[in-house]
């Protein structure tokens, strides 16, 4: 397709800017002839993003995708946001060992309204189009079911890595779980979409709007998909369960401070993925650290007070910042820290960190942290031989670097 100079720049912006931090682009050449008909003929493309919200809270991870929504946003495209309220009731079998629990309707309502709420930090949820799809899975009759399911094979669907996993170690898998990529795909027939967006783990079932597309003689969407993102450990994928997230809607300091403890080698991919930056700022920030003209330390900071900044805004992001050096770089307490009324007397410790100061879910986590050394009381730290402290008003209690705790008699 013949474009104009001015058009040949508007594509190649939007390309490179619309494929950074992807993993799949499938096909690349169908992506770029969408791109191209977009703009000569001046109309928007369909990006469609399935949502089952199965958890209210936001994390960086989920950040990733909806950074990515909001650059198709940002030129001109239309978002077509899908609440799995229906498909959300067969509960996504992805990456899951065991069959999911299945939501009600006032669970969906409340996560997809907290979620909303939260990601409209990042997009213009004004400028989005959100559908239910039990608005067209709901009037599916038997016959265009099993229309729909005579167009792929069992041994298909068991490709599917958790499928074959769980059928390999003798698990249940329920029948209602074989459907759940066929209605995912099915709400791909009825948006008509250009492009969908998930994550790598949700391949199979963005493949399946395609292959649907194809079984309703529609054009098929092209698929794109981005990286999980690594928690603050570094190895696993970030998760509220796995206590290394950072949410969107934490407390600025708290969230400055866990911005800072992920490891050096991932900063080129918290760059890519939850940055806001422009696509030649962040060519540049990663060219800097590469090249060691930038300190490691000094880009994460950077890095940290940008992302705060996204979320709680400049003078926020500033305070958290001057709070991360005086505690971390002078030693100083926290200006504000949680107070606790407890009685005056002798706590056994363990019981005093989990169950009065609600540090710890469980007594063995506040024994390992114990024995890690990340236990101080007014600045001295905790030996594994002190089994009982004797409460004072004033005290100070320290967990780690960020967690601090001070008892009021």
């Amino acid at each position: 397709m013949d474009l104009s100079n001015e058009q040949r720049q508007n594509f190649e912006l939007q390309r490179d800017t619309l494929l950074n931090g992807l993993v799949d682009i499938i096909p690349l050449e169908s992506f770029e002839n969408k791109l191209k008909k977009s703009i000569v003929n001046e109309e928007p493309l369909k990006i469609k993003f399935g949502l089952d919200p199965t958890a209210p809270d936001v994390h960086l991870g989920h950040t990733v995708i909806i950074n990515k929504l909001k650059q198709f946003q940002d030129f001109g495209h239309k978002i077509q946001i899908i609440i799995g309220d229906f498909t959300g009731k067969i509960g996504d079998p992805s990456d899951r060992e065991a069959t999911r629990k299945q939501l009600t309707d006032d669970e969906v309502i409340y996560n997809a309204k907290t979620y909303f709420d939260q990601i409209s930090k990042i997009i213009d949820k004004e400028n989005i189009d959100v559908f239910y799809n039990s608005k067209w899975l709901k009037e599916l009759d038997l016959e265009e079911i099993l229309n729909m399911a005579s167009s792929i094979t069992l041994t298909r669907l068991l490709e599917r890595k958790d499928f074959t996993n769980r059928f390999t170690n003798n698990k249940s898998i329920a029948l209602h779980e074989f459907f759940y990529p066929l209605m995912q795909g099915y709400d791909s027939v009825s948006l008509e979409c250009d492009i969908e967006i998930g994550g790598t783990d949700q391949l199979f079932n963005l493949l399946m709007g395609r292959h649907m597309q194809g079984h309703y003689n529609q054009e098929e969407q092209v698929v794109l998909t981005l990286p999980l993102l690594e928690g603050l450990d570094g190895i696993q994928k970030m998760s509220k369960s796995k206590n290394n997230y950072v949410g969107i809607d934490e407390n600025p300091k708290d969230m400055f401070g866990k911005l800072m403890s992920y490891p050096d080698e991932l900063m080129e991919k918290y760059i890519n993925l939850v940055t806001r930056y422009s696509l030649e700022e962040k060519k540049t920030l990663i060219k800097a650290i590469s090249e060691g003209n930038i300190h490691p330390k000094t880009a994460k900071m950077q890095i940290a007070k940008h992302i705060v900044a996204s979320y709680h805004g400049e003078e926020q992001a500033n305070i958290a910042e001057q709070e991360f050096n005086n505690v971390f770089g002078k030693n100083a307490l926290p200006k504000d820290i949680d107070e606790i009324k407890l009685k005056e007397g002798l706590y056994d410790i363990i019981e005093l960190l989990t169950f009065e100061l609600d540090l710890f879910k469980s007594k063995t986590e506040a024994r390992k942290m114990i024995s890690n050394g990340g236990i101080r009381i007014n600045s001295e730290k905790v030996e594994e031989e002190q089994l009982k402290v004797q409460i004072e008003n004033g005290m100070i209690v320290q967990v780690g670097k960020r967690k601090f705790k001070k008892i009021i008699v």
